[in-house]
């Protein structure tokens, strides 16, 4: 909900900017037991499972993102909204998944797992690249977008669920209090 309610006290100071952007960061865990639950969004009724939580919260990113951007195009506005996820980055979030304290994890981690530097360009290019179009989505080019340097890339069918889309907008205008001006 912090991407919407932030987005929304700040966007009518975007839009009379030409080529300003809102970049959503999201994550290829959008992909992973992600489900949008309305009838649990707050993981309140059931057992809370860190994973899937983590998941469901990438997804509604994303599916922020691309209902933005459908408004922002309608308004026929001067913002854009674009998404990026760094792919899986050497940073203090890995510090918190299990096993990562065992000996010779973080140097395997430092081979396998992009730098927090190289995990940023994606977000970088969503951000600057004057080629960027509403409604993309940018990660890392490597093996199933695990690291490497920024690119396009698809997310999953789910999130291009205009329906779920649309409902999610609308429950977080509820939750949040903050409405868009577009």
């Amino acid at each position: 909900m912090g991407h919407f309610a932030l987005t929304g006290l700040l966007l009518n100071n975007l839009l009379p900017v030409d080529g300003s952007r809102v970049v959503v960061v999201a994550s290829i865990a959008h992909n992973i037991r992600a489900k949008i639950d309305f009838d649990d969004l707050q993981w309140e009724r059931r057992r809370y499972e860190r994973v899937a939580s983590y998941g469901q919260s990438k997804l509604a990113n994303l599916m922020f993102a691309y209902e933005l951007q459908r408004r922002l195009a309608a308004a026929n506005a001067k913002t854009i909204a674009v998404a990026a996820h760094p792919g899986v980055s050497n940073t203090e979030l890995m510090r918190h998944v299990p096993g990562s304290a065992l000996p010779g994890v973080k140097m395997l981690a430092g081979l396998v797992l992009n730098s927090a530097e190289l995990g940023a360009l994606p977000t970088l290019r969503a951000a600057t690249d004057p080629a960027v179009v509403g409604g993309q989505y940018y990660g890392p080019d490597g093996f199933r977008e695990l690291r490497g340097h920024p690119k396009l890339v698809n997310s999953s069918a789910q999130s291009h669920d205009r329906e779920i889309q649309r409902r999610l907008w609308t429950v977080s205008e509820e939750l949040t209090g903050v409405s868009f001006p577009v």
